[in-house]
């Protein structure tokens, strides 16, 4: 590799990526990153770099600020880099020391802007350009992160961190086959690296293919009995294959092994889930309050000026604020237990709730005695914080919990889910509009489809199926297939037309992102609901449309059924035992539907 220049990075649009990409707690694969910017050998080499400075007072400070990181005292140390600064601000060892001290704090956006400012000034850029590449994938800015790891490994392309943290991040864009191309050599010369092998356990996961997977991740536990994210990540390639028993048990191995706080959090979570995914429901709530551990990087802060809610605590007469929490579809698929909440609260008892403010019209109508108001989440300094600012006055509101916290006590057991058709409703009037549209579209029954999510990172996007393996379902005789798939869908619609030789069918006039009220009205007046769980799924499964869900062998919002769907029971459930391979599910999809519409 020739040497270059570091990459120029804007640090506002690195923090601004941030602030737009605020994502809900996820449970998966812990990252494989390799390497800690506080690290002795890469304190020790700071240290001789700072001996090395002419102006005397700024090596001294400098020295000092080093040996406070090493003893954990970050605070001390980014006072001293800073005052080291003072004597000379082109210093970009202290620069590199600040970020350091100002990362291990938890302060991510001002670490940036030190990295940054290092990054620009040290002649040797190697050791900079892989820190903040750390701290970037860390951030979920893995396009970032490849260009600075690219830069390392210019500068040491035998480095076996440089190239084991690029691969990691070519897994999360996607970019799998160019991982696989870096770690295949590298594993060639070194088999006796765990790491290395974790990494391409993660790859091939991404790829849907865990029995290849866990053949990886089997290495790197042999090699180091004790590597506990070898042990967490196996779990999460068991469970594509439905091995729930044998992810729990790894997922043990994992905490067990492991004492690093965001690991250990993130591990804890994935347990949570897990226990859901065996059905054991009221444990797995209990266990699910890991999603706000602040070891998590991307757990939510709540910024709610009110004493929280505890699972045994009397709602009856009281005013209870709710807010929504985690990713959209969740905040639907959670709302099944609000009608419980309202007859706890009783006639004496009031609910205010905060949602996601496309989702407002269509909670006031399902909610008339709540008051509904939008929740906003931000990201400030690499944090996320959360909160329900349109509500002026506090002062009448007794308690307040996040809305997952009341699924311990109303959704206890799988028993506890009631039968109900719905607990959301769709605009009548609407519903109605729909249907009148509806008639404009070829004759049949209206089926309405969607096959993505708009976040299709390395990990997710192994839970769907390729829209070439839809075939079987859309040369279903005597059907209308209609886009009810937010985003960008242009590719897909002319590939069912070039491969398939059908057109799905577009309704006018209405934002399938945007307009959620209008979506829940246009599902309920299809004839059935065909897709992987996203938001739209579970916009229409809460407002009763009837609806096939298509999932993985373990997706842990089953809680363990495999008939059924406890959030909605109007649901099919069509699930893939590999996700490896989706053809037999797309086959058993397209047989159910033409068996379900037959052609008279």
């Amino acid at each position: 590799m020739s040497r270059s220049r570091a990459p120029q990075i804007s640090t506002s649009a690195m923090i601004a990526a941030q602030e737009s990409a605020v994502q809900p707690v996820h449970a998966g694969f812990t990252d494989s990153l390799a390497g800690d910017s506080a690290s002795a050998a890469a304190l020790a080499r700071m240290t001789r770099e700072a001996h090395e400075i002419r102006n005397a007072e700024a090596a001294r400070l400098l020295d000092r600020a080093i040996r406070a990181i090493q003893k954990a005292d970050f605070a001390k140390g980014e006072k001293l880099a800073l005052k080291a600064l003072e004597y000379d601000d082109k210093l970009g060892l202290a620069w590199h020391a600040m970020a350091i001290a100002r990362e291990k704090i938890g302060d991510f956006a001002n670490s940036m802007r030190c990295y940054e400012a290092a990054l620009k000034l040290l002649p040797s850029q190697n050791a900079v350009a892989s820190d903040l590449g750390r701290l970037a994938l860390r951030m979920d800015m893995p396009e970032i992160a490849a260009k600075l790891f690219i830069h390392h490994l210019e500068m040491r392309p035998d480095d076996l961190e440089g190239i084991n943290n690029l691969a990691s991040a070519l897994r999360d864009l996607n970019r799998n086959a160019e991982a696989i191309e870096i770690l295949r050599p590298a594993i060639q010369e070194h088999p006796e690296v765990p790491l290395l092998w974790n990494t391409l356990g993660t790859v091939m996961c991404s790829m849907g293919d865990a029995r290849t997977a866990i053949t990886f991740l089997d290495e790197t536990v042999r090699l180091e009995p004790a590597y506990g994210k070898g042990y967490h990540n196996r779990a999460y390639a068991r469970l594509d294959l439905g091995d729930v028993e044998g992810a729990l048990a790894d997922g043990d191995l994992a905490i067990a092994c492991t004492t690093a706080p965001e690991e250990l959090a993130t591990m804890r979570f994935g347990r949570a889930t897990v226990l859901l995914a065996l059905g054991r429901v009221e444990e797995g709530w209990k266990a699910y309050e890991a999603r706000f551990s602040n070891d998590l990087l991307d757990a939510p802060r709540f910024t709610i000026d009110a004493p929280r809610w505890k699972p045994g605590q009397a709602l009856a007469g009281k005013h209870l604020m709710i807010c929504a929490e985690q990713g959209l579809g969740d905040e639907v698929m959670f709302s099944n237990l609000l009608p419980d909440v309202v007859e706890a609260l009783g006639p004496d008892g009031k609910l205010s709730l905060a949602v996601e403010r496309r989702l407002i019209p269509l909670f006031e109508r399902s909610f008339p005695q709540a008051d509904i108001t939008a929740h906003r989440t931000v990201s400030f300094e690499g944090r996320v914080y959360r909160g329900a600012p349109f509500i002026e006055d506090w002062s009448g509101i007794d308690l307040w919990a996040p809305m997952g916290a009341l699924l311990e006590t109303f959704r206890p057991s799988i028993a506890s889910f009631p039968k109900r058709p719905s607990f959301l409703d769709a605009d009548p009037d609407r519903v109605e509009h729909w249907r009148r549209m509806l008639e404009d579209a070829p004759k049949g029954p209206k089926v309405g489809v969607l096959w993505k999510s708009l976040k299709l990172d390395g990990e997710r996007a192994r839970q769907f199926s390729p829209f070439l393996l839809w075939r079987p379902v859309f040369e279903t005789p005597g059907v209308t297939f209609v886009n009810i798939q937010y985003g960008d869908c242009s590719e897909e619609i002319a590939m069912a037309r070039e491969e398939f030789g059908i057109d799905i069918w577009q309704p006018p006039g209405i934002d399938l992102k945007q307009d959620l009220d209008d979506v829940a009205a246009l599902c309920c007046a299809m004839d059935l609901v065909v897709g992987f769980s996203n938001a739209t799924i579970n916009l229409a499964g809460a407002c009763g449309a009837p609806i096939w869900m298509l999932g993985g062998a373990a997706a842990w919002p089953r809680l363990g059924q495999s008939d059924f769907y406890p959030w909605y029971p109007q649901a099919r459930c069509f699930i893939t035992p590999d996700y490896n391979d989706w053809n037999p599910t797309m086959q058993e999809v397209g047989a159910a539907l033409r068996e379900h519409f037959p052609v008279a």
